[in-house]
């Protein structure tokens, strides 16, 4: 097993998109900053010109932490789409080049070969949000420094700049749940649709259908709890000014089930598909 999973790891590193997919996040991560830096404080006045007539602000609001939160933001929606480009090509590119025919031609069992691209897979995810939440918090405070985070959901949040700091480390690591469910997702779609550029389309609907429904909310709170669109925005309950803990864990805990799930339903169909 663990020869499989050098072996994947070394694919990956040869593969290109691996390395435009990386360049391509950073790029966007890069042209946020640059927004921010040359009119992130008009930006800002805007949308909170109507809360100045009441409240008095003092400092500077627009800081490194208010970036890393809306680099939380904007790209919730990118880092998936990128993801699940990549390592659902891992496994659509070897049905399309039939490698996996010579593969099999030694004895490797199936449902091994499978889930180290699997392991693999999340691994990447991983690593690629912790890459994230480092340069997001390292050049956001090299350039725009430290201070108090204001978040607005529902109502108006403050957070001094330790607390904010704590608070945006624990939602890259709920968002990393989500990351690596959209990334197992991607891999059980290119195993049933074994093409690129079909996974690649339904990977991007299924994004954007996702996204719409997030918006919805379902008759009876245990819906709600168990809608699986509902569950990529957990990382914002620890924003609100008393976290709900109990709320986030069964969240998570909801996710980690679909991600099992899917995992396994994958395994399945490559298991019991031929592999011609």
């Amino acid at each position: 097993m663990m020869s499989l999973i050098q072996i994947e790891f070394f694919k990956l590193r040869k593969q290109k998109r691996t390395f435009y997919a990386l360049g391509a996040i950073f790029l966007i991560e890069l042209i946020v900053f640059v927004i921010a830096y040359f009119q992130g404080g008009a930006i800002l006045d805007a949308l909170l010109s109507t809360l100045k007539d009441t409240f008095y602000f003092s400092g500077k609001l627009l800081n490194g932490n208010l970036l890393t939160y809306m680099l939380l933001n904007s790209l919730w929606f990118h880092i998936p789409l990128i993801l699940m480009i990549v390592i659902s090509g891992s496994i659509t590119t070897e049905y399309q080049d039939k490698t996996l025919q010579a593969v099999f031609l030694q004895p490797v069992s199936k449902w091994k070969f499978i889930l180290s691209k699997y392991i693999v897979g999340i691994v990447f995810t991983i690593v690629v949000v912790l890459l994230l939440a480092i340069t997001s918090f390292s050049f956001s405070y090299l350039f725009f420094g430290k201070g108090d985070l204001v978040v607005y959901l529902g109502t108006l949040n403050f957070f001094d700049s330790k607390d904010a700091f704590q608070r945006l480390v624990l939602a890259f690591a709920s968002g990393t749940v989500s990351m690596v469910f959209f990334s197992v997702l991607s891999l059980t779609l290119g195993i049933f649709f074994r093409e690129s550029i079909k996974t690649w389309i339904v990977a991007a609907l299924f994004l954007i259908v996702f996204n719409l429904l997030s918006q919805l909310d379902m008759p009876f709170l245990a819906m709600n709890t168990w809608f699986l669109p509902k569950l990529n925005n957990t990382w914002q309950y620890f924003f609100y000014f008393d976290i709900p803990w109990i709320q986030i864990i069964l969240h998570l805990l909801i996710l980690c089930f679909y991600i099992f799930i899917t995992l396994i339903i994958g395994v399945r169909i490559f298991q019991k598909r031929d592999i011609g």
